[in-house]
């Protein structure tokens, strides 16, 4: 697994509702040559609130200095030195790493990756995040029962040395071996593990990984490699230009199609309020849109409009959750990023939380938690939102995107509450 997490997110609230009431519950500093330079909504019915991650008996704490990157790797991935890390790593991640530590958990035989963590380096005079940020990474590791690691710094000296030191202290005081530890800059490596001037010298080590047999490996298996992580939150940036007008039409013609239907209907003297109305529509919408991306085609822009605006319905949105079946992950990744960029302000938390767990069950925390900004970038209070980045935080493996309830069941645990409470609009 790969995980990636936002420096600013904050700790989701407990959730309500319908379905939570279902699921209860001192090495050498290396590089000094002349290189050196330096989430109020229901609780979802997809998944069950993951526990925090646990190392000796503590609370993981917060990953400090930027993104938190986590990723389950191809089978049968490998480190077995130095360049054959640094090969690995890119399509491990996804894209380039800059300005980055990279923790990579391996277990025998043959140090297979298990999970590999990337996290944005915080400032050379911040200590104390330094230390959280290697603190963190050792929960996650030790959580998962992981007692062997390799890490590679991807900048200046200054910036990598305390991060790396403080990886080193704490693992070993968690029983975990980092058996190799890198400084990369500008096509040279240092080792932090290493003290043999023959092999790792003080102007560091030339390497290039172009064609390295590891990164064809990864390429082989499907994997694709982005200049940067910027490149991959450009991916789910919101559409501009003719067709981002044409969504703001749509989304509007949407609202408006609820209106007149509503007042129609009052008109028959049938009262519905339009919060009824889309609920009880939108799970249709929700089912010819996974069925269409599971067949391989597309919603049209007007068919997106409409979608996007049902899924402002907490119970839209759960009953889209409750049809994540894994098996289709690929589908639905294509479907909620598309429908992401597609949705205009005020209504992007919705497909952006459904796209951040699909990720997360298909091991893409980068892309997990990008969405997951886009999310709490549009309502930072949305809690499934907010949900999912404490699990991602805390280093929840994919096994636990798991969807216990299916469509029918969502219906009726909101049937059933909406027996017994007064019908309210809800916006999560």
């Amino acid at each position: 697994m790969t995980i990636n997490q936002s420096a600013g997110a904050q700790h989701p609230q407990p959730a309500s509702g319908p379905a939570a009431a279902r699921t209860k519950r001192s090495p050498r500093r290396p590089g000094a040559g002349p290189t050196q330079s330096p989430r109020s909504a229901q609780t979802p019915p997809a998944a069950q609130s993951p526990q925090p991650a646990q190392a000796s008996g503590r609370r993981a704490p917060r990953a400090a200095g930027g993104a938190l990157d986590a990723r389950i790797p191809p089978p049968q991935v490998r480190i077995g030195s130095p360049v054959s890390l640094l090969a690995v790593i890119p399509g491990l991640l996804g894209f380039e790493p800059g300005h980055s530590i990279v923790v990579v958990g391996t277990e025998p035989p043959g140090a297979q990756v298990r999970v590999t963590l990337r996290y944005d380096l915080p400032d050379p005079g911040r200590p104390r995040a330094a230390a959280a940020l290697a603190g963190h990474a050792v929960s996650v590791l030790a959580a998962q029962g992981i007692t062997a690691a390799v890490a590679v710094g991807y900048g200046a000296d200054a910036a990598v040395s305390p991060v790396a030191e403080s990886l080193r202290e704490q693992a070993a005081e968690a029983g975990i071996t980092v058996t190799e530890l890198l400084r990369a800059e500008n096509g040279r490596y240092w080792s932090y593990v290493c003290a043999d001037p023959e092999c790792c010298p003080a102007e560091g080590t030339p390497f290039d990984i172009a064609g390295h047999p590891a990164a064809r490996a990864l390429a082989s298996a499907g994997g694709r490699v982005l200049a940067d992580r910027d490149e991959l939150a450009a991916t789910l940036a919101a559409a501009g230009g003719q067709l981002g007008a044409a969504m703001r039409r749509a989304t509007a013609q949407a609202r408006g199609q609820v209106a007149r239907c509503v007042a129609r209907l009052d008109r028959a003297g049938m009262r519905v309020s339009p919060s009824r109305l889309t609920a009880a529509l939108g799970p249709l919408a929700v089912a010819d849109a996974v069925r269409r991306y599971r067949e391989g085609e597309e919603v049209s822009n007007e068919r997106a409009a409409w979608l996007i605006v049902a899924l402002r319905e907490v119970r839209v949105r759960d009953d889209a959750w409750a049809r994540m079946d894994p098996e289709h992950r690929a589908a639905h990744l294509r479907l909620w990023s598309h429908v992401t960029r597609l949705a205009r302000p005020g209504y992007v938390a919705a497909p952006a939380s459904l796209l951040a767990f699909v990720a997360w069950q298909d091991g893409n925390g980068a892309l997990a938690n990008i969405a997951l900004d886009r999310a709490l970038m549009d309502n930072p209070r949305y809690s499934m939102a907010r949900l999912l980045r404490e699990a991602l935080d805390s280093g929840a493996p994919p096994s636990l995107a798991r969807v216990p309830m299916t469509p029918e069941e969502v219906a009726a645990a909101y049937d059933e509450a909406e027996a017994t409470v007064p019908p309210a609009r809800s916006r999560s």
